[in-house]
Formats: C-alpha cells, structure tokens, sequence
C-alpha cells in the first residue's frame, strides 16, 4: 500500500518509490528488453565488464535482488494507474560504476544524492514528464534528509538525439528544474547541483 507519506504529486504525476510491492510496474514500464539493451538500470552499479556479460536477464534479476533487499534505487511515475516513468535517484555510493568514473568523479566529501537516469514510456515523450520525474526527486530527497542532488546531463548537440543518448537527461531540463551547473568534465557532460533548502528560480 502507498500511504500518502510517501506518495508525491507532481502535478497529474504521481510519484512513488520503487519498492518490492510495485516491481511488476516496473517491470511493466522498461518491458521485456529492460528499458535500453538490457540494462535494466545497472549500467552505473557494476562495472563495465559485469554490465556487459549480464545484459537482459541476469541484470533484471540483480535489480530485483536490490529491491528485494529494500533499497529504494529510484522512483516511478503514474498518471492515473498508467506506469509512465522512470527516475533513478539515491545516495552518490550506490552507484559503483559512478564513483569508479575519471570523468564523472566527485567534486568534494559533500553527503551527495545522484539522479542517474530517467525512462519515459513510449507515448508519453516530450510531455515534460521528464522535468516533473526531477522536481519529484528533489522533494524524496528533502524528505529523506538530504541536502544535495547531483545530475549528470549530456551536452547534446542534435535535435534528434534518440533517447538512449540522453538518459541522463539534459542540462535545459535541469535547469529549469533549479540545478546550476557546477562543473564540465567533458565536451559532453556536465555536472549540476541542486541545494535543498537555498532559494532557486524555477522556470515552467
């Protein structure tokens, strides 16, 4: 049952923490090719060679075992009783792969949060669901106690990037979402940061 504790509305979106109870909208949602070739949202929690070898199954299971043990490693959106969307948001150290990454390596000690991809089900892109998935994130984090939230947006230089490219989400979205970029590793990464807590001016 999702109490109105944790329920988050975000509009007509309605946001709620991925727990064991609900794994089968998720599985709904990244259906049976696992969102993009398998991943099944392990990409930045093992290594390379791991991700690799285990796309398809073997990575749905690991994530299921995650569930299952009771992390919470993101967020779902609903509108209505439709499974819509995807956010993947936790604490910066449990995402291995991330915190092995040269480009994308911490910037201090700071107790960070990390949102590290989002998943919009074909039909409902390009709808904002994306920026409303970001403000529901900020508000699980707050609630949870945190402070910081870190995304990793790529620096797309097409209009028609395919999803796959942007899963990260982009630096607009965020942007707008109040995150200010605090860091640009790469041509096509950046580092953005939202405080919870200071005054930001969010755009619609």
């Amino acid at each position: 049952m999702i109490t109105k504790r944790k329920l988050i509305q975000i509009g007509d979106l309605k946001i709620r923490p991925l727990t064991p109870a609900l794994w089968t909208d998720f599985e709904e949602l990244f259906g049976p090719r696992g969102a993009y070739g398998g991943c099944w949202c392990m990409w930045w929690r093992v290594t390379r060679k791991e991700f690799e070898s285990c796309q398809g199954e073997k990575n749905r299971r690991a994530f299921k075992n995650i569930v299952d043990a009771g992390a919470v490693p993101g967020l779902l959106g609903y509108i209505g009783s439709q499974v819509v969307g995807w956010c993947s948001v936790a604490r910066r150290e449990q995402f291995a792969s991330l915190e092995r990454s040269r480009v994308l390596k911490r910037i201090d000690d700071e107790d960070v949060w990390s949102i590290v991809c989002f998943y919009i089900k074909k039909g409902y892109r390009k709808n904002g669901l994306t920026l409303k998935l970001i403000r529901g994130a900020v508000e699980y984090v707050r609630r949870r106690g945190g402070k910081i939230i870190e995304a990793y947006p790529t620096v797309i230089r097409s209009s028609q990037a395919p999803p796959v490219s942007i899963f990260m989400g982009i630096p607009a979205v965020f942007n707008q979402a109040g995150f200010r970029e605090i860091s640009r590793p790469s041509r096509s990464k950046m580092v953005m940061r939202y405080m919870i807590g200071e005054r930001v001016n969010m755009t619609e």
